[in-house]
Formats: structure tokens, C-alpha cells, sequence
């Protein structure tokens, strides 16, 4: 798992664009930030509700910790490396972040399955 992947699971997403910020990278969802990545590409911020977060850390203590801004729980910090087995979990977290910001008709209709 490195940057290329995640951006390659946040671009999938509908109504998804790479945008900087300061200087990361963001994913964003009509404009809402739900997954960063700092410039040195080590790791991925994530933006998932304290379930969420609590859980990944539990999972992948190694790789993964709490994401605090001041004393609010904002995500997650995801230590990315190549031989790294984290794939499903990212997978799941970047889905779990995007349908935090993503507008609600936006997510009923990527729910929808096509015939």
C-alpha cells in the first residue's frame, strides 16, 4: 500500500478531486477534505468518525494511530509500506471518510447497483 494506491481508491470515488492543501495533498468530496497526505508520502491521514477510528488502531496498532487536531479526534494516521498488508483496511477507511463528507444523495446513488 503507498500513496499511488490510495489515490487510485479515493479518485474511484464519485464527485472526487486531488486538490493541495498547504503542503498535502487532499482528496475531497464536493469540496470537503476527507483523506490528506503529507509531503514526505509516508502515510495518509484519514477523516473517519472515533468508531471508526478507535477500530482501525485496535486492528493495526502498528501501522495505524489516533489523528488529533488540538483535542478533537479527527481520523486517522496511516503509516503506508510497499509490503504492507493494509489494502482492505485502507480500502474501507477511505470508503468510511468519503461517506462522511459526501452529500447524502451522492452516497444513496453510489449505493445504487446498476442492472
Amino acid at each position: 500500500m503507498n500513496v499511488d494506491d490510495v489515490r487510485r481508491l479515493a479518485l474511484a470515488l464519485p464527485r472526487t478531486s486531488e486538490e493541495p492543501r498547504h503542503r498535502m495533498s487532499s482528496f475531497r468530496v464536493d469540496g470537503k477534505i476527507f483523506v490528506t497526505v503529507p509531503p514526505d508520502g509516508d502515510a495518509v491521514h484519514i477523516f473517519v468518525g472515533e468508531h471508526e477510528a478507535r477500530a482501525a488502531v485496535a486492528e493495526s496498532p502498528e501501522r495505524v494511530e489516533l489523528l488529533w487536531w488540538g483535542k478533537s479526534l479527527s481520523g486517522v494516521r496511516v503509516a503506508l509500506a510497499d509490503e504492507d498488508a493494509l489494502g482492505a483496511l485502507v480500502a474501507e477507511l477511505v470508503e468510511a471518510a468519503w461517506r462522511r463528507k459526501a452529500p447524502r444523495r451522492l452516497i444513496a446513488d453510489h449505493d445504487v447497483t446498476p442492472p
